[in-house]
């Protein structure tokens, strides 16, 4: 292989987009995925905070 076609083949990677592209998605991805699992997380202890509330006030109104 000679320079030139080296040079050329540097260049050619240099100006893919296609992977810098796809990296950049996974970043975006990976972002989404960790705000919807610690929303979900969030979600979850309240909604057992809640229903925890909820039977101990049935309880405490049957007197148990």
């Amino acid at each position: 292989m000679n320079l030139s076609k080296l040079f050329a083949s540097s260049y050619r990677f240099l100006q893919d987009e296609d992977g810098p592209t796809a990296v950049e998605y996974a970043v975006v991805l990976a972002l989404i995925l960790l705000a919807v699992m610690g929303s979900i997380l969030v979600l979850a202890n309240n909604t057992k905070d809640s229903f925890d509330a909820s039977g101990d006030a049935i309880g405490g109104a049957f007197g148990s």
